[in-house]
């Protein structure tokens, strides 16, 4: 089991193969992959090709189980349940439909004015932002399933007290009357393809893709000089465990 494990976090999610290839068809053109520029140059290329996989791949996936849930329908299922079972199955839902913090605001309005409690929603807009299966899969690729599994399980520790404590204190009062008076319309939900699915998929891939390309080559670019020009004396010196501000 053990070695199947290791397969899949290494080959699979590390990608340690495609640094192999990357040091190959370097070495290929004549460059020296142990010196600093060239091992500067096959950290960014490898880094770089990795992480615009295993995105797109995680948001295509991702996008389409979304697609099964969308608001509509995640209000209905969470308004079947209450007390700690409603916040630990919002929690839940939270982690497969991961919508991202542009739709917060949106999102709890139409469930506070659907009548679901203020402490679930909450629940599911602590967790949805917070926990998903791509942070599951990019941590476990780089830190391991352990450190990924303790992100996922704290994150919805988090989501759960966050929504019962906000429950626990009817903190409803706090929220504008006009949020708690909007009258609730209750839609059709939309029928959807397979083909549906997969193109909505699909374009959420492109989306995503072209708004954080930059974002993703300069912060690889920063990790490739870090990694190979910067001393790790350095780096432990000022975040190293014995620098109380690390």
């Amino acid at each position: 089991m053990s070695v199947v494990w290791d397969f899949f976090q290494n080959q699979l999610l590390s990608m340690h193969w495609l640094n192999a290839l990357v040091g190959n068809m370097l070495s290929s053109f004549g460059m020296d992959i142990e010196n600093r520029v060239g091992a500067s140059l096959q950290f960014f290329l490898y880094d770089t090709i990795k992480i615009f996989v295993l995105l797109s791949f995680l948001i295509f996936i991702i996008s389409y189980i979304q697609s099964y849930f969308p608001p509509e329908r995640t209000r209905k299922i969470l308004g079947r349940y209450t007390g700690i079972k409603a916040n630990t199955l919002s929690a839940l839902l939270g982690t497969v439909t991961p919508f991202c913090s542009c739709s917060s605001i949106p999102l709890f309005i139409g469930f506070t004015s659907a009548g679901l409690p203020l402490g679930v929603s909450f629940s599911f807009l602590i967790s949805s932002p917070l926990v998903d299966l791509g942070s599951l899969v990019l941590l476990t690729s780089i830190f391991g399933w352990k450190i990924a599994v303790a992100y996922v399980l704290v994150g919805l520790v988090l989501a759960v007290f966050g929504g019962g404590l906000i429950e626990r204190m009817h903190m409803e009062e706090h929220v504008e009357p006009f949020i708690m008076n909007i009258q609730h319309v209750e839609g059709e939900e939309e029928v959807l393809s397979r083909n549906d699915r997969l193109t909505y998929a699909w374009v959420q891939v492109k989306s995503t893709v072209k708004k954080v390309f930059w974002y993703v080559i300069i912060g690889v670019g920063i990790g490739a000089a870090i990694h190979n020009w910067i001393p790790a004396s350095a780096i432990l010196l000022v975040l190293g465990e014995h620098n109380p501000f690390s």
